[in-house]
This record gives structure tokens, sequence and C-alpha cells, in this order.
């Protein structure tokens, strides 16, 4: 999908959506609950968003279908056109209660490829942890058919000497992680997004607000806001916050609050994936997952 097409999609998108709150009679701007950023984060994320608040439920008109057109879009487009990237990763979520700051590590990421079923591109992951102090240093290799499927895991600090091998979904690999690493990557958000909206879509109560010209450091992004008024067991959230890079065609942060712990209170920060100075398509090479490389640290 060229550039000219995905912006003219884009386009489409959003007026569906500012028709739709025009001739809506319950179409006005809800009161959004607060959307804390990290100051970790360079961002300025700032614009006036549309609204869009259905007036009954319609399965086949659901607030929620621009930003699941959106995402089905962007996943055709990395499926068909990307092969790899690097990236500032920063991410952090509340597990047992408690968020901790944010983590920051270099990644790179070869998508994994099929043909005709058959797996030619294997997934491989390579994460070089920047901060904070606990993790820093930190390098993990995953790749999806080698070392028997284990995570290749070097540790920094005194602990350099240490190379570990370990199970993605065993108790050390997932100390402090919500999710295996295999969840990991920009087609697997993206896969998650359009889950979670296709969910969406089989209840009411979804506020959806669509703004196509917001800034993240130095991308310019369409930002999905999807708000759930009332706490319901259906509901994995109170409120999420999608960025899209215009210029790639792909997610690049993901933010989702649970509902204020108080009356009046502020929504709690759930957990928060960013993909910062992405780069497509770089021709990263097996050497790239292997500990083996000499740009790493894994023979100190």
């Amino acid at each position: 999908m060229d550039s000219s097409n995905f912006r003219f999609r884009l386009t489409a998108i959003c007026m569906a959506v500012i028709c739709a709150a025009t001739q809506s009679s319950l179409g006005q701007t809800p009161a959004s609950a607060d959307q804390p950023a990290p100051n970790d984060v360079e961002s300025s994320v700032t614009a006036t968003p549309v609204s869009y608040r259905p007036s009954s439920l319609n399965l086949r008109s659901h607030p929620i279908d621009p930003a699941l057109q959106l995402a089905q879009e962007s996943l055709l487009h990395v499926q068909t056109n990307v092969k790899d990237y690097t990236a500032l990763f920063a991410k952090r979520c509340r597990v047992d209660g408690e968020l901790p700051p944010l983590q920051f590590a270099h990644l790179k990421v070869r998508n994994r490829k099929l043909d005709s079923g058959q797996l030619i591109t294997p997934m491989g992951v390579y994460l070089d942890y920047l901060k904070p102090s606990s993790v820093k240093g930190r390098e993990v290799i995953w790749v999806e058919d080698q070392n028997e499927g284990k995570i290749v895991v070097h540790q920094g600090g005194l602990a350099g000497l240490l190379t570990l091998y370990l199970d993605p979904d065993g108790a050390l690999a997932m100390r402090g992680q919500r999710y295996s690493i295999r969840s990991i990557g920009i087609e697997n958000l993206l896969h998650q997004l359009i889950s979670v909206a296709q969910e969406d879509r089989l209840h009411g109560e979804c506020v959806v607000d669509i703004d196509p010209d917001v800034q993240l450091g130095t991308h310019n992004c369409t930002r999905i806001t999807i708000t759930h008024p009332e706490k319901r067991e259906h509901f994995r959230f109170h409120q999420a916050v999608v960025l899209f890079d215009n210029d790639l065609h792909i997610p690049i942060r993901y933010c989702s609050w649970k509902w204020p712990e108080t009356e009046g209170g502020k929504p709690v920060l759930d957990e928060e994936y960013n993909y910062l100075k992405v780069k497509v398509n770089t021709g990263l090479s097996q050497s790239d997952f292997d500990p083996a490389n000499p740009e790493y640290r894994y023979s100190e």
C-alpha cells in the first residue's frame, strides 16, 4: 500500500467519523478522562479530537469500525511490505498491582513470513536495554525456530559473565512481565488491537475519538482514543490510546488505563508500549539475531 493510497483511506475513515458525529443526536464531544503521558517519552500529543458516540447498539455500524479498519489495513501493509525494523522501544505494564518505571531498549525485529502456510522466515528479536539501571546492559535474543525456542539472555553489570537460556514462558523469563517475548512487536500489537476491537463490536458504551494530525516526537500520527465510560466485565480497559504513524502506516504507541479507583479520581495507567525512531526494512541479517555477533556483549 503506497503512501498516497493510505492517506486517501485515512482521510475517508476520518470523514466517515465526522459525518456520523454530525448526524447523531448524541454526537457531542464527551468529557474525556485524563491521559497522562510519561515525561520520559519525548512527545507532544495535543489536539482536539473528533468524537462519535453511538445512539444505540448497531453491529453493522459501530463507532469502533473506523479504528478497526485502520488497524486491519495497517496489518495488511506490515505483512505485505515490512520485512524488519529497528526502534527505540519503551514499555511498562502493571504486574501484581505494581507499575514499574519505563524500560528503554534498542530493538531489532525481523517479521515472520509464510509462503503457502510454510514458515520461510522465522521471527527474530534482539533487545539491548538502556535503562533503568536495574536492566541496563542486558541483551536478549529470541528466534522462534532456534535455541530450542529459548531466549538467550546476557545480563549486564556484575552478572555480565552469565548467558542464560530461558523458556520464554517460564517463571524466570516472565518475572515482572505480563506478556511473553513472543508477543513483542508491531505486527503482534496489530493482531491484539484487531482482536480487542472485534470484541468491542459486540457491545455498546464505546466512544471513539480520531485525530489525524498529532505529533509524537518526530512522528506525524493519527491518534485513536477509545473510551468505555462504564466499567463492565467484558471491557478490558476504561480508555486506550493508539498512535499510528501516518508515513510508516504502523502503530507506534499504545497506552491503556483502568477505571479510577475512587469517584472523581484519575484513570489508572495499566500498560504502555512505544516504538520510537522506527526505521523499516533496514536489511537485518541472521547475524543481528546471533549471540556470536562481535558487536554484541555476549562474548565478554
